[in-house]
This record gives structure tokens, sequence and C-alpha cells, in this order.
């Protein structure tokens, strides 16, 4: 069944892909970018010649998102799905990244989805239907060094995810969270250092294993050839595919052996806080209400 499917970040990285995808399969998709011209250009061009509307926002700007959710709505003619996917990442000490850069990371990963969320909920609540769906990542449920900064972003999207399920639900209003491994995307290639160097001098030797690791995990990617980005589209569309109401909460895409170990855990996860909200006789609130 033809969904209406609003997409943030749609000029790279898992963005592109998903709008293409969705569109084969016969959704009407409108995706986002902060501009099409100038870099974006191209994509933009490949986006609206296979068939989907775009519309330029910035996920930091208040004016920018609600004007541009209003616009999706108008040109979808309703919206029955949000997929929260603009992000960036980060590489570098946690101690080198400036307050400053954290907030610029915060305000892209964690109050960019609020913002969005914010704009499309009013007409979501008010049809009694929809779906959010949030990118997050296997980075969300587990550290790495020299990510420490975009670990804390996805940890606190799925906390994010996590709240609006269970305040959302009896609207009939869908949360699901999709958490991809490291995929070589040009998500890899803009990752977002320290500005401050002031400190580098402090690690010695160890200032030179960021990018070691980087280029180790780079070569790790690019040697595993079932660990391809494309796979994370095919997901997301598979996820669409199923039941409203009955699609998980957590989606894992991972071809690497990472998520084999988050699954365990994700699943702990469920059992306790199923365990926990039925203690308080909550458990309700796990459930998306199917309106009539």
């Amino acid at each position: 069944m033809e969904k209406k499917i609003l997409i943030t970040g749609a000029s790279g990285g898992f963005g592109k892909l998903t709008v293409e995808t969705l569109l084969k399969s016969g959704h009407k998709v409108v995706g986002t970018m902060r501009t099409t011209t100038g870099r974006n250009q191209k994509v933009a061009n490949e986006l609206t010649n296979a068939g989907a509307q775009l519309i330029e926002m910035d996920v930091t700007s208040n004016q920018s998102v609600e004007a541009g959710v209003h616009k999706a709505i108008e040109l979808l003619g309703g919206l029955d799905v949000v997929i929260n996917n603009a992000g960036v990442g980060v590489s570098g000490m946690v101690e080198h990244f400036t307050p400053e850069d954290m907030q610029k990371i915060f305000d892209i990963n964690v109050v960019g989805v609020q913002r969005v969320n914010r704009a499309a909920l009013p007409f979501l609540r008010k049809q009694g239907k929809g779906t959010i769906i949030y990118i997050s990542s296997l980075l969300g449920r587990f550290t790495l060094p020299f990510y420490g900064v975009y670990n804390a972003s996805k940890w606190a999207l799925e906390a994010l995810a996590e709240n609006y399920r269970t305040e959302l639900s009896g609207f009939g209003i869908e949360s699901c969270i999709v958490e991809p491994g490291g995929f070589p995307t040009t998500f890899n290639a803009n990752l977002v250092t320290p500005s401050d160097d002031s400190r580098n001098e402090a690690y010695g030797d160890f200032m030179q294993a960021p990018i070691a690791a980087g280029q180790a995990f780079g070569e790790a990617l690019e040697n595993n050839k079932e660990q391809r980005p494309q796979k994370v589209a095919d997901a997301l569309a598979d996820l669409l595919e199923q039941p409203f109401g009955e699609r998980p909460f957590r989606t894992i895409v991972d071809y690497m052996g990472m998520g084999d170990h988050i699954k365990g855990y994700n699943e702990k996860l469920h059992a306790v806080t199923n365990g926990i909200y039925s203690a308080f006789g909550t458990q309700g609130m796990l459930e998306v209400k199917l309106n009539s």
C-alpha cells in the first residue's frame, strides 16, 4: 500500500538510497536536505528524476523545520511516515571537543529530531495514525573509542525514541528505531573532528589512534561485501511492508558480527522494560492503539 513518507537527510549516507528504494516500492516520498544546489546538485537531480519531491530544510532551524514539514504534508497530500535520518558523525578524543562542538552535534542528531517531531506530530495525532522511524546506530547501544560525542548523541536519541513510543502509543502513533552498524557511505567522509587542538600534545603518540582506528575500520568495511548501505535502505522498505502496529520497535542492520551481540542486549532490555511497565500496570503504553 502506498505510503506518504517524509525523510530527512536525503542527500547522502543512507538517505539517497532509502529515497530511491521507497520510490521503487511504490511510495510517495519527500526528501529534505539543507540545500539542493552546490555539492548536492547532482544528488538532487537524480532524486527528482527518480520521482522524489525535495525540500530545502535545515534541521537546526525551528523556522526551517516548521515550514519544511508543512510543505511536505502539502506536497504529499498528507503524511503517514516520518523517517528521522539526518545526522552527523565524529572522530576524535572526547576531551578535545569543545562544548560548542558538542552542541553542534547534538543540535543535529538529537534536537533536530525533536524539531521534526514537534512539527509533524500535531498532524499525525489529529489523524490518529502514523509511524515515526529513528535512524540510530549500533553505537547508540555500546561505545567505541574516538566516537564519544556521536555515541552520546545516539544514546540520547534512543532514550528520546523510547519516551515517544510510550507517550504517543495511545494516539495511534508507532515508533521504530533502526540500528545500522558501520557502512561505507559519504557519512564516513564527513566526520566532524574537534575544533580545539591545544591538548593534542598532552596525549602524545595516542593522538594517532583515532586516525589509525578509522583507517582500519574503513578497510574492514570495504573488505566485507555484505556490509553495503543498500541493505539499510532495504531494511527500511521491508519494515514499512510489515503491518502497522506489528513492526518491531528495534531493527538491527549489520553484517560484521556486532549486531549479533546487540540483538541479545535489545531482547533483554525489551523483557526488562515490559517487566517494569507491567509492575506499574502501564504495559499498555508499549502497544500502539489501533484506531478505527
